[in-house]
């Protein structure tokens, strides 16, 4: 139907095909009426049998959307009207008008085998977070559902542009409402497949653009880990960059960053962001873990009841062994008086000094392991006072493991290798020691 040169409306001239697909068209067109015949944008529907009742939802959305948005790196609105009975065309058109944002998207500068710095990365996304800010918090919110590379605009003058409001969402979310599923595989996380989308949705596709921009890979093609992109491998970025965009990529709505603002605020103080959570803590344990890009504490408490149970089970013990000379008057009657307290008092002993060292000192052991990127501490202490510690150089810890017992059965505790020496915690049970095990391998990059 449309061509090159052609002039609809008696106002837009046609003057170059920007996309197509069945029943949509995208030009780039001139305003004849204008003062200085601006550039726009023309965007045509074809009303056909074929059109889903969707498509034409979303047309008509993003014009009633650009209508009411007034944002300097967001198309204005121009015009809305419908064709009919247009020369070489059986149907009717939809015909959307908008400004044209000159520049070049990302997705082109990707193609062309250009990489981004984590400078460049960074700037990008506070430009994005802005105009998230911006949209977000409308009333209803405004969420694009369709972040992407080619979806943003890079002009000269270094800002970036947010386009394509195709696939816009204009309706406040509501407990049990669903909405059409939209959005480009890869850049779109779990809960808008499942017809939802919140304006984290919108912070999981700037997450998974960046990782884009920052690895040349589409995050499509980049393996996974529990639905985590997996791209720190492929990258030399500052940890705090590569947390905060671990935040923002989060599988799960309840760990990701919710909101523009927050994540801006977020990126501002990433060194103090925890890593993604890789593995839970275990139901009950009171192992208090404080992790950041730079650092990380770990303190792991006495065994709260078995401390009290081994207290409990020497009480038992004691009044049975201080009985032992009663005892022995039962079976001797010669010299017994004079052997039994001397045998007593060994017993009593021997059974003190191994309840001691298996039960009652383990239970009250608690350990503080600190470590940032440059050193690390460890320190072992019995009823709160520190007995035993050391530590060294992070670089030198060569590997995280269970600690070995020469006794089957033994507690066991975490031990850390560094060069010739091991520093080992207190015993734990064994979730907790698998767990943090993973959590200390996780944090030194292992």
């Amino acid at each position: 139907m449309a061509e090159v040169g052609q002039v609809i409306n008696e106002r837009y001239q046609l003057k170059e095909k920007l996309g197509q697909d069945a029943s949509r068209q995208t030009w780039l067109a001139i305003d004849l009426v204008s003062q200085s015949q601006e550039l726009v944008i023309v965007k045509l529907l074809a009303v056909n049998p074929q059109m889903h009742l969707h498509e034409y939802n979303l047309f008509e959305r993003e014009a009633q959307i650009l209508q009411n948005l007034d944002h300097p790196r967001i198309p204005k609105y121009r015009d809305y009207f419908m064709l009919e009975h247009q020369p070489g065309s059986r149907f009717s058109w939809f015909t959307l008008v908008q400004s044209y944002i000159p520049g070049t998207s990302l997705q082109q500068i990707l193609d062309e085998g250009k990489h981004f710095s984590e400078a460049q990365v960074e700037k990008i996304a506070i430009e994005v977070l802005s105009i998230l800010v911006y949209l977000h918090e409308r009333i209803p919110p405004v969420i694009h559902r369709d972040i992407k590379p080619s979806n943003l605009i890079w002009r000269e003058d270094g800002r970036v542009y947010l386009v394509d409001f195709g696939a816009v969402q204009d309706q406040a979310v509501l407990e049990g409402a669903t909405f059409t599923v939209v959005g480009t595989y890869g850049y779109v996380p779990m809960e808008q497949f499942g017809g939802r989308a919140v304006p984290a949705s919108d912070l999981y596709a700037l997450g998974a653009t960046l990782i884009h921009l920052l690895t040349g890979v589409a995050p499509a093609d980049l393996p996974q880990h529990d639905a985590r992109i997996q791209f720190a491998d492929r990258v030399s970025l500052e940890l705090g960059f590569v947390n905060w965009i671990g935040k923002l990529t989060e599988p799960s709505l309840a760990e990701r960053l919710s909101t523009a603002r927050q994540a801006l605020e977020a990126l501002e103080n990433r060194h103090t962001l925890e890593p993604p959570i890789t593995s839970y803590k275990p139901t009950g344990s009171q192992i208090q873990l404080k992790k950041s890009a730079s650092q990380l504490e770990i303190r792991i408490p006495r065994r709260g009841r078995k401390a009290f149970r081994a207290v409990y089970l020497l009480g038992l013990i004691v009044p049975f062994v201080w009985q032992l000379p009663n005892y022995f008057n039962l079976f001797w009657n010669w010299n017994s008086y004079a052997i039994a307290p001397w045998l007593c008092a060994v017993v009593l002993g021997a059974i003190g000094i191994a309840i001691l060292g298996a039960v009652i000192l383990p239970a009250f052991e608690q350990t503080d392991l600190y470590c940032d990127r440059n050193s690390f501490k460890i320190r072992r202490k019995l009823f709160g006072v520190p007995y035993w510690g050391g530590g060294g150089k992070t670089s030198r810890i060569t590997n995280i493991c269970e600690e070995g017992t020469k006794r089957a059965g033994a507690p066991k505790g975490v031990a850390i290798k560094a060069g010739n020496r091991k520093y080992t915690t207190n015993p734990l049970a064994t979730v907790e020691r698998l767990w943090l095990i993973q959590e200390l391998k996780d944090w030194l990059g292992h």
